[in-house]
């Protein structure tokens, strides 16, 4: 089930959302200061990818460079990655087929604003990583 979410995924939205973060992630790497934001970015794109079967955790090793991190994401590239979350999610629910990938979307949003502290898992074993 997760392989066919997965396709219906990718074919509505996962690939725009796949190439936006790859836009951040490469504009970011650009300078020194932006490559852990990037690689957070690419991070999060394989995820944009494949989204089902996967889940986000918090990282308890995550210390003040993580929120000072946020801080700086949120500003140079957070806030517009939600919006195309936010954007695509609203188009999804219009359709009836359409509104499990539109949530999806949604439950997106956080990790596109503050990413860094927060690690991707597969969902079958969420806390498998502590």
């Amino acid at each position: 089930m997760k392989t066919i979410l997965n396709v219906i995924w990718l074919i509505l939205s996962g690939i725009w959302l796949f190439l936006g973060y790859v836009l951040a992630g490469v504009i970011l790497c650009i300078t020194i200061i932006g490559i852990p934001f990037g690689i957070a970015a690419f991070r999060i794109a394989v995820y944009a990818l494949w989204p089902f079967g996967y889940t986000t955790v918090e990282r308890h090793d995550a210390g003040a460079g993580s929120c000072v991190g946020n801080v700086l994401w949120l500003v140079l590239a957070g806030w517009w990655l939600a919006l195309g979350h936010i954007v695509t999610g609203i188009a999804l629910c219009v359709t009836i087929i359409g509104i499990p990938f539109g949530i999806a979307n949604f439950k997106m949003v956080p990790l596109s604003l503050l990413p860094l502290g927060r690690e991707i898992v597969p969902t079958d074993a969420p806390f498998a990583s502590r």
